[in-house]
């Protein structure tokens, strides 16, 4: 909930429009500000005052008690021209409360925060979509302080996980950072800067430590085990085989003690999700301590091992007992660790412009701990990515290529980003990387606005009624196959968005195209041709079909064909929707 704070009629006003804004997510707050702002505090997750930065801070202070639970606090001035994160930026919420709030109101998010303006990952949310905890918080301040000092980091790990970039220093022979080694430098000779560890045990060091989400632990129990005995077992288990608590993900057991209070209860003082399965499912996994009198109880001949063990593999790649079955008078418990998954972007970068590059591509490149691309394509991103950012570059022809290597690296447990242009599905890099890509890999998909889009809106509104994408590259696609498509398409009356339309050696296809519409359409049906759409240089030509001149028109082009139903209006080209309008 976003509380919201203020002082005279123009803050709520903007009050009101956050709140129109964002219905069910905010309290309008009124009374004395002070009142406002103990109340607020008490009671909501973040904060927007529409009050000076300094009558905030003066009011705010003697409720401040830890960053890590305090709420985030926004504060917008009398105008309305700035969102300023002024409280817990990273962990309260604020900085992307900033962001929010600008939009609504028009304003200017201001965020100070050191890692937000050096590009670095924010240390006291690294990980934290994966579930990470922080070990030690006075780490985050050394470790900061280093990285903003332009130190590279040690990162060291039991497992290669999805994390952002860290400028970790390691270079392979060709002078980029090594893809292969998830854990950074080891050699003594290496960078000599902190150590980051990403660790479930408690023996692991460094000046800066994250518990990851790794274990599982199996429960099961006699009716009526006390939550005590089962809290006690679970953490002798842990600390007996030096696995850390924070590390936990879930507790696990069997369908049939779902509602088991002790259990219950014992998941919720760890604070983690109680997981259930039918004793089906769990008599399937290969156990090492297997009980005929469990089968003869539950139906499953464990409990403890298998849940671990199916609870780690349907979140993870893969799973290994690492504290096989322990029993107190009513409990057992065992231990499982998961092999973690990695993740593949499919990340469409839009036409070209920067301005039509989605947020969330950008949100998505700042996450990779490697992009993959077309030369081309990575040289308009590259500026966008964090410190240590691995960059995998390729030419023309090597699309296969590409999304094999995403792919692996990704199986490998990596964050990693695959680059096109335009949308990732359209004629683009998600297709071959899917084809490659199985269940043992997370796939996320950012789409983008694509040439066809943007070619259109330059030249009007050509696909107001059914249209087709058709691609004129026969290099992996024979041309008779190209060409019965088109003269369906072209019998169709569909208006038509030809890519790869022509190239300097693949010229007859083009000229083959243009007398197949010629056969369907008439000579003056409006033909728009749109090159580099978006970029500098940027070229738009409205002619018809029998004065296009083929000489226009190559590998950087964008065709639009209309139907016979097109026409231009004012000097742009549409085609009407023709519904019947209800009056």
């Amino acid at each position: 909930m976003i509380g919201l704070v203020t002082a005279t009629a123009a803050g709520r006003r903007m009050a009101q429009r956050l709140a129109d804004a964002w219905p069910g997510g905010c309290t309008v707050h009124s009374g004395p500000v002070a009142d406002q702002l103990r109340a607020a505090w008490n009671t909501s997750d973040t904060l927007v005052c529409f009050l000076a930065t300094g009558a905030t801070v003066r009011l705010l202070a003697p409720l401040l008690r830890d960053k890590s639970t305090d709420p985030g606090v926004v504060c917008v001035d009398e105008a309305g021209g700035h969102a300023v994160a002024l409280l817990g930026g990273h962990e309260g919420g604020a900085n992307a409360l900033a962001h929010r709030v600008a939009e609504v109101l028009g304003a200017r998010p201001v965020v100070t925060t050191a890692s937000d303006a050096t590009g670095h990952p924010a240390l006291d949310s690294f990980g934290a979509d994966l579930g990470f905890r922080v070990a030690d918080r006075a780490g985050l301040a050394r470790v900061g302080r280093a990285l903003l000092d332009g130190s590279p980091v040690r990162l060291v790990a039991d497992a290669t996980w999805p994390v952002p970039a860290l400028p970790t220093g390691r270079t392979d022979p060709t002078g980029r950072t090594d893809p292969t080694d998830p854990t950074g430098p080891t050699d003594p000779t290496g960078p000599t800067g902190p150590t980051v560890a990403v660790s479930d045990r408690l023996d692991a060091t460094g000046d800066l430590v994250y518990r990851p989400p790794s274990l599982v632990v199996g429960v099961g129990s006699s009716r009526g085990v006390p939550a005590a005995e089962v809290a006690a077992l679970v953490r002798d288990a842990l600390a007996d085989a030096g696995l850390a608590i924070e590390s936990v993900r879930a507790l696990a057991t069997v369908d049939v003690k779902a509602d088991e209070a002790g259990i219950v209860a014992a998941a919720h003082d760890f604070g983690v999700p109680l997981l259930t399965f039918p004793a089906a499912a769990l008599s399937t996994v290969d156990v090492p301590n297997p009980s005929e009198v469990v089968r003869a109880a539950v139906g499953t001949p464990s409990v403890a091992e298998a849940a671990a063990l199916h609870a780690a593999r349907d979140a993870g790649r893969d799973a290994t007992l690492v504290v096989t079955k322990r029993a107190s008078a009513m409990a057992t418990v065992a231990v499982a660790r998961l092999v973690p998954r990695g993740r593949l972007t499919l990340v469409g970068l839009g036409p070209g412009a920067a301005d039509l590059r989605t947020p969330r591509a950008t949100e998505a490149l700042r996450r990779a701990q490697t992009v993959v691309g077309l030369d081309q394509y990575v040289d308009q991103i590259e500026h966008l990515l964090r410190p240590g950012t691995t960059v995998l570059r390729s030419g023309l022809g090597e699309e296969e290529a590409r999304a094999r290597t995403a792919v692996e690296l990704a199986r490998a447990g990596h964050a990693v980003a695959l680059v096109g242009s335009g949308d990732a599905g359209v004629y683009a890099m998600a297709s071959p990387a899917l084809q490659l890509a199985g269940p043992d890999v997370d796939v996320q998909t950012v789409p983008g606005i694509t040439a066809g889009l943007a070619a259109a809106a330059l030249l009007g509104a050509p696909l107001g009624h059914d249209h087709a994408y058709l691609s004129l590259s026969d290099l992996h696609t024979p041309w008779p196959v190209i060409a019965g498509r088109l003269r369906a398409c072209a019998a169709a009356d569909l208006v038509l968005c030809l890519y790869n339309p022509r190239s300097a050696r693949r010229t007859a296809q083009f000229d083959e195209t243009l007398a197949i519409l010629a056969e369907h359409r008439k000579p003056d049906t409006p033909v728009g041709v749109v090159r580099d759409a978006t970029r500098p240089g940027q070229r738009i030509r409205l002619t018809t079909l029998d004065a296009l001149d083929p000489s226009t028109v190559d590998m950087r082009s964008l065709v639009v064909v209309g139907s016979s139903r097109s026409t231009v209006v004012a000097g742009r080209l549409v085609t009407p929707r023709e519904y019947r309008w209800l009056p």
